[in-house]
């Protein structure tokens, strides 16, 4: 009896503006802790500033994300570019990874090995990384809750000023009592706040590649609703993916009686649409319904 489908998949915008701001703050303090970590020679400053340097792209593929993911669909991209944003954070966490393992392989080298540090330097470095974080968070603030990009551009920014309060203090110890262990220590303790941010990252990601069901949905209580709307008998190949993190999608094969009526059949198309957009934590807009009569031939099994 046809299919039905939702085809909103407006997403909320995503501020540029904000995002090119701490971009651009991000990007200038990369190059001054590069700076900085050639003069000292600190390796918190050296593993903060490759820290800092995947958030510059981390921010670069959220611009570019936010950009791709707003152009209209074609013939070839029927979704348009809204998994450029699952691809840019794959990239981006194994870039992290990589510097994790070296943040930490190095630390535990230098803990028996320290060099010399210039405790003022590092501290000034560290100071003025800090205030430009602080200055990024407040660009970010407002917008933070806006959507996924949002919240992730968000977070790499509170991670940077984590990881310039480390430099600071590690350039507070080495001052007050002469132990360069403390750079070390601050490199340790930078790269255990990247590590468990990269394996969110590949999970959230690697979950939409594999076209896992949207995290909060449960596909037993959305077929439990829909065998309770009037006239359905069963339902099978009930499927449902994310083509971004914000555009989860859904669709099911749901079979009915042989008394419905087409006014029946559109109000049930209505009412399945309804009950996939409203009634569970993760709302669907995108959903696709093939209603078939019960006389339909094939097998009408419930499977997912």
């Amino acid at each position: 009896m046809g299919a039905g489908h939702s085809h909103d998949t407006g997403q909320s915008g995503t501020p540029r503006n904000r995002l090119l701001i701490a971009f651009s703050i991000t990007l200038s303090v990369f190059i001054i802790e590069v700076v900085g970590a050639i003069i000292t020679g600190s390796l918190a400053l050296l593993v903060d500033a490759t820290h800092m340097l995947t958030d510059v792209i981390g921010l670069a593929l959220a611009v570019t994300a936010a950009h791709l993911m707003n152009r209209p669909p074609t013939d070839r991209h029927t979704f348009g570019l809204r998994r450029a944003e699952v691809l840019g954070a794959l990239a981006q966490a194994a870039l992290l990874l990589g510097v994790g393992i070296f943040a930490l392989v190095e630390g535990v080298r230098r803990l028996f090995e320290p060099p010399e540090i210039a405790s003022g330097s590092l501290l000034f470095f560290g100071v003025v990384g800090l205030v430009a974080n602080i200055v990024a968070l407040f660009v970010l603030m407002s917008g933070r809750k806006q959507n996924l990009n949002m919240r992730a551009a968000f977070l790499e920014v509170v991670n940077d000023a984590l990881g310039s309060v480390a430099v600071i203090v590690s350039a507070i110890v080495i001052a007050a009592f002469g132990w360069y262990q403390a750079d070390a220590v601050a490199g340790i303790l930078i790269a255990l706040l990247i590590i468990p941010r990269t394996l969110i990252l590949l999970r959230a990601s690697g979950s939409v590649l594999l076209e896992s069901t949207p995290p909060g949905l449960d596909l037993a209580e959305v077929r439990t609703h829909i065998l309770a709307l009037p006239h359905v008998v069963a339902v099978h190949d009930l499927h449902a993916s994310q083509v971004s993190t914000d555009l989860p999608t859904l669709s099911a094969h749901v079979v009915v009686d042989d008394t419905l009526t087409p006014e029946q059949s559109a109000a049930l198309l209505q009412s399945l649409q309804e009950c996939v957009a409203e009634h569970f934590p993760v709302s669907i807009e995108h959903s696709t319904f093939q209603i078939e009569p019960q006389s339909h031939p094939g097998e009408h099994i419930t499977h997912a």
